[in-house]
Order: C-alpha cells, then structure tokens, then sequence
C-alpha cells in the first residue's frame, strides 16, 4: 500500500509538471511529438494528433519531447527552437510553475476540506490496533483529566501522554455528554523516547478565502525554508540530508499513517521541493534551460547548441550518479533502522 500510494503521489506531481510544459508548448504552437510519464521501457501508448502519449516503466520523472528542442537545427515550422526567448523561457518555466500551484491547491483543500489541526482537548482520530483503540477510546471523545490533572488544551494531552511510556494512566474522557474513566498505557516510541497512544487530534476547517490566503502563505514559508536549506547545504553551512525515491516512500508511508491531511501537506511539500530543485541552474534542469534562454536574450544569439547539449548530457548523466548513491545510502540506513 506505501508502493502504490507513493507510485500515486509522484505521479501525480509529474503529470502536473510536464502538463504546465505541455500545456504552454501547445498554447504557443509548438509541435509536441511525446507528452511521457516515467521513464525507460514504454508500458502503454497511443496517439491522438501530432502526440503520443506514454506511460513508461519507471515513475521517477518524465518529459515533454518538443520538435526542434533536442536538436536546434531541426527545420521544422512549429519547432521549439522557431519561437522567442520569452516563448520559450514561458514553457520551460510553466513546468515548476504548475508545482508551486498544485501545492497551493492542495493546501487549500487541507484548510477548507479537511480542516487544519485544532488545540481542543478532543480526539480527531483514533489509530487502529494502538492502546487507544484497544482502550476503546472513540473520535469526538473529549479527555478532561490525565490522573489528577485537568488537561484544557491538545498541548496538554500530548506533553502529559509522552512522561509517561509502559506506565498505565487514567484518563477521565466526556462522550455524549457522559463522563467514564479509562486505564491506557502508552507504548514507546524509541525514536524519541516518548509515550504514544494512537491519538490524534481534531481539525478545524478554514472560510474559502481564508484557506486560499493560507494556501498562499504555506507554499511561500515552505519555499523560502527550502532554498534556505539548499543554499546552506551547497555553502556547508549545514550538513547535506537528502533523501531518494526510497527514502521519500519511507517518508509517504510514514506520513499516511496520520490521514488525509498529512498526506496532502506532505504532497504539497513534496511538489514545492520538485518545483525550486528544477528552477536551480543545474544541467539538464529546467532552471538550467532558462539559464541558456536568458543568457541567449542578453547576447541577442544562442550559445552554441552542441555545447549547450554536451553540457546538458553530462548534467543529465550526473544526476543519474547522484540519485543511484542517495539510493544506496536511503537503503542503507532502512536497514540499519530495520536492524535496531
């Protein structure tokens, strides 16, 4: 279920991506001849005008192959290379483009759909097969007192459950207007040491505006947080911590143990950290192709297109190194967790 969850999760913020590149090529008359989800070997295709749609064995990316993009000197009337600099810069820039969107989108569906997490001392969810649901705990329950003391707030709840891990505590829970006592032991969590029950809070939905404007901040502070990370780990101010295709299902299927919502929020994550890496002037990247265009517009000519390729290739071809050793290293350290 990660698997699949996580197939669905990338793919979706893949399809937006090169859809935004897609979308805009067509919009300017640009001839796309593939429009592919994934990568390597084709699993289905079919063709409808001049493009062919894919979807390939590996959901790790995907592309848009536009006439006259890979090869400039293609003479063809709807070609990429035939269109202007901003033509150009537009299209390659509407794939990153599309990410920030979507994690805007999916913020707002968080805020106004699902809700945003509550600080009421009241249950939201209960976690199947924890000492909660095994207590009989139910959603909607209101805990009032933790042994002998009155708990107001989530905040509560929480710092009182974590002191006491294989310790059985009392709790005084309201339902349906009906006070009754539970006897609950928290089980460990031996990553943070901390007692855990299963519990978790309940959300409070936001108005239509006020939910687009929180969409709106949520992706800003994410963005911003991100490239500060990235520009720390590239000067080493910070010691670099990446993580793979592997360690991102990890993350997913930790993530969906919680619900919808977190699932959404990391989503959203996810998609603004697909969006800033492409805009970053790396080889065979978006940022990097709008690096070209823009250096091309100050010039007024192209750089040479078999250098801008060869650089563009040996990008492409480090990439693909740096993603097989993050691999390695995510597997590793899944084992390493497994062993402890």
């Amino acid at each position: 279920m990660t698997v699949l969850i996580s197939i669905i999760v990338f793919g979706v913020l893949i399809l937006v991506h090169e859809f935004g590149h897609f979308a805009t090529a067509k919009y300017n008359g640009v001839q796309v001849d593939e429009f592919s989800i994934g990568m390597g070997p084709k699993i289905l295709g079919g063709k409808k005008g001049d493009t062919e749609y894919t979807l390939r064995a590996l959901p790790l990316g995907g592309y848009v192959r536009m006439a006259g993009m890979d090869d400039p000197e293609e003479e063809h009337p709807r070609g990429f290379n035939k269109k202007t600099v901003s033509q150009r810069m537009a299209i390659i820039f509407a794939g990153p483009l599309m990410n920030f969107l979507t994690a805007i989108f999916l913020f707002i569906f968080v805020f106004m759909v699902i809700g945003m997490p509550s600080n009421a001392n009241v249950i939201g969810e209960v976690l199947a097969d924890r000492p909660a649901a095994q207590a009989g705990l139910e959603p909607g329950d209101r805990i009032i007192k933790i042994n002998d003391t009155n708990v107001e707030t989530w905040e509560d709840i929480v710092n009182s459950i974590h002191l006491h891990p294989g310790e059985e505590i009392d709790l005084t829970v309201s339902r349906n207007e009906a006070t009754h006592q539970v006897t609950i032991m928290p089980e460990l969590d031996e990553e943070s040491g901390r007692g855990l029950i299963g519990i978790l809070q309940s959300s409070e939905r936001k108005g239509f505006f006020e939910s687009i404007v929180l969409g709106m901040q949520q992706t800003y502070d994410f963005t911003k947080m991100l490239i500060v990370a990235l520009t720390q780990m590239i000067t080493g101010a910070i010691a670099p911590d990446v993580a793979g295709p592997v360690g991102v299902v990890q993350m997913v299927g930790e993530v969906a143990q919680y619900g919808a919502a977190s699932l959404l929020t990391f989503a959203a994550i996810l998609s603004i950290n697909l969006g800033v890496i492409n805009l970053f002037p790396i080889p065979a990247l978006d940022g990097s192709r709008l690096a070209f265009l823009g250096l091309e517009g100050l010039r007024g000519r192209p750089v040479d297109p078999k250098k801008e390729n060869v650089i563009h290739l040996v990008g492409f071809a480090l990439l693909m190194i740096l993603m097989v050793v993050i691999t390695y290293q995510d597997i590793l350290r899944l084992l390493m967790t497994s062993a402890n």
